[in-house]
């Protein structure tokens, strides 16, 4: 029984005990389903063993949407129990738990994992690829990410969530304050999800650089591959600093090192130092990509070229290099000095210049133009206000002497949400709505898309604008309960009725899928938006090959000059195409990557020998294993294309 009772959760409750129901339920639903309707075999052969870019996009999309539920109804609760004084609804563990998890799921699973469906969706297109330089590392950083966000989440039920914030500062995280597994599982669910992450880094880096279409340079690409190559290289840069930060974490939580203790030499602003040096440059892996995003909707629903791209391209570039050298800003009440203050002060500011440059640039596109008012327009168009605001209350915080004012206060809450919503989740929706008819070959209900975006909007403004007043008025963050004699009630209630109207918002995104996936029409053309970059020149549905001829670019916006200047796009003779095999491998290790992660947060050595064994095996095997892949023949490639009325062969 003692052996059970380690895998117990430390504070039990109605919500925990039904969660458990469901999940329950839940699993023996999708088996029974798989099983009823023989799917097992479709299941493997086509989803966990692929390694096309275009359906590993789409695995990332269904994992960040069920992953902005799972954060959503933590941001729900805490709203609630806020909304009154001296609230009962869930008691100071609880809290502690679920803002912890809310942050970590919603920045690490949710919108990096959006991020990444998007990238490993659209980028290969726009560059007129096939498929990215390393499918199988593809596949593999999707499994490692998968794999690392379902052993981060079952913590909620097996053992406990941790309990130590998002940014999980030692010496709270260590074992004398966070004794149960909950921050083990936060170790080691980001260490295994970030070195899926890092692949993936320097895979695209990889991709853009060695195989754009024949005459697209660097200059001549799309926003949105400038975008991710430059993510990619902040990916690069920037994890292993978090996965070396991690791993001296969990050796001070399971072997008793003192790296981030505050006795026998340990140092905890160490650990807030590594964190911040990665958590940083980690808010711009999420922004630049969404700019990059912008820039393609604004320009194709404008109607015209997107002004300044080289300003665009140079700012994103002073950007990344900035974003490593803000990080201080974080500790400016900690006691550092006036200089040191003083000089992150001035870097956090300069930031804001670059970004500037953009919001600019956005608006000189949309001046003059004839702009189509979409879903995606109507997400890009409302980030602009939204974002802006959220960006003038960050220079605020950048002032070190009026931070002793804000930090640790509802305003910075108010502050990064109206970054980040604006900034990463308005672009996801957006692209996702701009993409969705090239992935699925049919488009989302515009009606029911303007509702969810006015509610969302609405929502946005109606929840965090009142922590702006509250905080200011010295509401500190991560109470989760406070009195009626200091006035906050008024405004966490109002922050409570917006956060049911996101609620709302993000249900009619989900039902707008329900109901165009059964409504919608499936003859559609290939460039319904009438867009400019080369993703369009593809046909719809989406072969494997993505291109039967690949496309020869002969200017920067190659697709819009094909279809309103004749210009050549497809040159050459259909030939064989030399595609990667399906393989299950990436899976294997991503699941036995799981065991070896769970092993070591209850300290199963046996296991978590085991399992290091099997995944020493799985990279050997993969080592020796001669598999050249396999050719489309011209013949297939003639039945495909006619079939998909793509290109005239």
């Amino acid at each position: 029984m003692d052996f059970f009772n380690r895998f117990a959760v430390p504070n039990p409750s109605i919500a925990i005990y039904a969660s458990m129901v469901a999940i329950t339920l839940a699993v023996i639903a999708i088996i029974i389903g798989l099983t009823y309707f023989k799917r097992w075999g479709y299941l493997w052969k086509e989803w966990l063993t692929t390694v096309d870019h275009k359906r590993i996009g789409i695995m990332y999309l269904i994992s960040a949407l069920i992953m902005l539920f799972r954060g959503g109804a933590d941001a729900i609760m805490m709203r609630a129990q806020t909304a009154v004084p001296d609230n009962t609804l869930l008691g100071a563990k609880e809290y502690n738990e679920i803002f912890t998890t809310h942050g970590v799921v919603m920045i690490i699973f949710m919108a990096m994992a959006f991020i990444m469906a998007l990238m490993n969706f659209a980028v290969p297109l726009q560059i007129g690829a096939r498929d990215v330089a390393f499918p199988r590392l593809n596949a593999l950083s999707y499994w490692l990410y998968f794999f690392g966000a379902m052993l981060f989440n079952i913590s909620f039920v097996i053992g406990g969530s941790p309990d130590s914030g998002w940014s999980s500062y030692f010496p709270l995280a260590g074992t004398e304050f966070s004794a149960s597994v909950g921050t083990n599982y936060y170790m080691l669910a980001l260490q295994i999800s970030g070195i899926g992450t890092l692949i993936t880094g320097i895979n695209f880096i990889t991709t853009i650089l060695k195989m754009r279409a024949p005459g697209m340079t660097l200059m001549k690409m799309p926003m949105f591959t400038w975008s991710a190559l430059i993510t990619n290289l902040i990916i690069v840069f920037a994890f292993p600093v978090l996965t070396v930060a991690l791993a001296m974490g969990t050796m001070d939580r399971l072997f008793g090192t003192n790296f981030f203790t505050t006795t026998n030499g340990g140092m905890d602003m160490l650990w807030a130092n590594l964190f911040w040096v990665w958590g940083h440059p980690e808010v711009y892996i999420l922004i630049l990509p969404a700019f990059g995003i912008y820039s393609e909707i604004i320009s194709t629903f404008a109607r015209r070229n997107l002004y300044g791209y080289k300003s665009m391209v140079i700012s994103m570039v002073a950007i990344s290099v900035l974003s490593f050298l803000v990080w201080v800003h974080h500790f400016f009440t900690m006691g550092q000095g006036a200089l040191v203050n003083s000089i992150f002060s001035v870097t956090t500011m300069a930031i804001a210049v670059p970004t500037g440059i953009k919001i600019f640039n956005w608006l000189f596109t949309l001046r003059k133009g004839k702009i189509v008012f979409t879903v995606p327009m109507l997400y890009s168009l409302g980030f602009i206000p939204i974002f802006t605001i959220g960006g003038v209350t960050g220079v605020m915080l950048a002032m070190a002497s009026a931070d002793y004012q804000y930090h640790n206060t509802m305003f910075l809450v108010a502050h990064f949400h109206l970054v980040i919503i604006p900034g990463v989740v308005f672009a996801m929706i957006a692209g996702l709505t701009y993409w969705w008819p090239k992935m699925f070959g049919f488009m989302l209900n515009e009606r029911i898309g303007r509702w969810a975006f006015w509610f969302i909007s609405i929502g946005v403004c109606v929840t965090f604008f009142p922590m702006f007043i509250s905080g200011l008025n010295g509401q500190a963050r991560r109470m989760y309960t406070y009195s009626e004699s200091t006035g906050f009630g008024i405004w966490n209630m109002v922050s409570f009725v917006g956060a049911i109207g996101l609620l709302i918002g993000f249900v009619l995104i989900v039902y707008n899928i329900y109901y165009s996936t059964r409504y919608a029409s499936r003859d559609i053309p290939e460039d319904p938006w009438n867009a400019r970059s080369l993703e369009w020149a593809s046909p719809t549905p989406l072969p494997e090959y993505n291109f039967a001829i690949i496309p020869t670019v002969n200017s920067g916006e190659a697709f819009w000059d094909y279809k309103k200047k004749g210009l050549n796009l497809f040159n050459g003779a259909l030939e064989k195409i030399h595609m990667p095999n399906n393989s299950g491998l990436p899976f294997i290790i991503g699941s036995i990557f799981f065991i070896w992660g769970f092993a070591f947060v209850f300290g199963l050595w046996i296991i978590a020998a085991i399992a290091t064994v099997g995944i020493f095996i799985c990279l050997v095997y993969r080592s020796f294993e001669q598999d050249h892949g396999r050719y489309i023949t011209v013949e297939e490639i003639e039945e495909t294309e006619r079939k998909r009325r793509g290109v005239r062969i």
